[in-house]
């Protein structure tokens, strides 16, 4: 697990250096490249754990309508308030992406 949580880590950092490759245009400062950057890479981290998140949540929900199927409908209300939940990190991380290209 550890292995591949590095490996992760390295390949995001080696997508992300064409970022920084590009000469600023249109009289961007290199800190405006580098928000814009760091931007980009903490959207890939909250998009990737919100998809960790949710297949986790995915799995247990399916496994406890398996175990008490008298408590479906308690466990799938639960299940997409969560899910819900989860889906909003990604979507207040895109728009704070955007907030930063400005």
């Amino acid at each position: 697990m550890t292995n591949r949580l590095i490996l992760l880590a390295g390949t995001l950092l080696a997508l992300a250096s064409p970022v920084f490759a590009q000469a600023p245009s249109g009289g961007a400062e290199p800190s405006n490249m580098n928000r814009m950057a760091a931007a980009y890479i903490a959207m890939g981290i909250a998009s990737g754990l919100c998809g960790i998140g949710q297949g986790r949540a995915t799995a247990s929900a399916a496994e406890a309508m398996a175990r008490n199927p008298g408590a479906i409908a308690a466990i799938r209300v639960a299940l997409i308030l969560g899910l819900v939940l989860i889906e909003s990190l990604a979507l207040y991380t895109l728009v704070i992406t955007f907030i930063v290209q400005r």
